[in-house]
């Protein structure tokens, strides 16, 4: 398992929301290419880059976000208002080890199976839960599907992993719900990667004793609560 930093941009600017909520910025940080490139230069093994401008329907960082895929010199995953063939091209030709798709894919399975086969193992499923539902549209709406269904869908079609974001804890500090976490990497048919609440270390090794493949870690590197040292550590099931 390994320590992901998590470069969200909205505004075109590198910020850390809580719960998602445009406004509550606890973070912001002018340049989306410099801080990806610290991140780098401190050890990060992988990047999670999300484009909120192109979630909330605003012109998008796709351009900025190629640049640092090309030139970071580690794996990166881009996700956030990823809703076209054309726009998992671009960042599949760019070199994108993941491309996060959601909102779309959970609305329309039917263009998910078709985008999955066109990209065999480079989508990875955003599932976005809160209160046990998948939560669409900026978090804004339920999906009108069940994350058991969206199961059963991921056994037979090759996306490469699951993003599973908590909600109920995104941005807080407050820790995962390690209970939610469990169960749903023992649910899931794919790798799952944990975001929302990682906090500390402990966070870091429930998430590894479940079986997720990563965590992305936003606040708590941002705020220092988790060091970027931990991007190094063997982070193994105890």
């Amino acid at each position: 398992m390994i320590v992901i930093p998590a470069v969200d941009v909205l505004d075109h600017k590198v910020v850390q929301l809580v719960g998602g909520m445009p406004g509550s910025q606890q973070v912001v940080l002018e340049d989306p290419f410099e801080v990806a490139m610290d991140w780098v230069s401190k050890g990060a093994p992988y990047l999670h880059l999300v484009d909120l401008d192109a979630a909330f329907g605003k012109e998008d960082n796709s351009d900025v976000f190629c640049k640092i895929i090309r030139e970071a010199g580690v794996p990166v995953e881009v996700g956030g208002g990823i809703r076209t063939e054309e726009q998992i091209e671009k960042y599949v030709k760019a070199g994108a080890e993941r491309i996060v798709v959601g909102t779309k894919a959970v609305t329309d399975t039917e263009w998910l199976k078709e985008m999955a086969n066109k990209f065999p193992n480079k989508l990875m499923l955003g599932l976005d839960m809160k209160d046990g539902k998948i939560a669409i549209k900026g978090w804004q709406e339920s999906a009108p599907i069940a994350v058991e269904q969206m199961f059963r869908i991921l056994e037979t079609i090759p996306v490469v992993a699951v993003l599973h974001t908590d909600i109920n804890v995104e941005g807080q500090q407050g820790g995962i719900n390690r209970e939610r976490v469990d169960r749903f990497c023992k649910d899931c048919p794919v790798t799952v990667i944990i975001s929302g609440g990682v906090t500390t270390e402990d966070d870091a090794k429930a998430a590894a004793k479940s079986g997720a493949g990563g965590v992305v870690v936003g606040m708590a590197l941002y705020k220092g609560t988790m060091k970027p040292w931990t991007f190094g550590r063997p982070w193994v099931a105890e």
